[in-house]
């Protein structure tokens, strides 16, 4: 009877194991449920990245402001007859350079 019982705790160690730490346990499960939040979060990312680019995607094909705009801001283009002004940061002129 001694034997019989000290197999069937020596089983329920071995199971208690296998639940816990072994492969497809707990252990195994929390990780992986950590991946998969990580996977979302960065899918939600990425879908409104996406989302932003089929706008402006949207938005060149629809028309020439758009376009302009881009040109403008990353290009530095402007129209015929237009002046154009560069302001530079960080000059300052002294006191008798104003004055002059």
């Amino acid at each position: 009877m001694r034997m019989l019982l000290a197999f069937l705790v020596l089983l329920l160690v071995l199971l208690q194991y296998k639940l816990w730490l072994g492969e497809g346990g707990f252990t195994d499960v929390r990780r992986l449920e950590q991946r998969v939040l990580e996977q979302q979060q960065e899918n939600t990312i990425l879908q409104q990245r996406n989302t932003e680019l089929e706008a402006e995607v949207a938005d060149l094909r629809q028309g020439y402001d758009a376009i302009e705009e881009r040109a403008r801001s990353e290009l530095g283009m402007i129209k015929e007859e237009e002046e154009f002004y560069q302001i530079v940061p960080g000059y300052v002129k002294e006191p008798e350079e104003l004055e002059q």
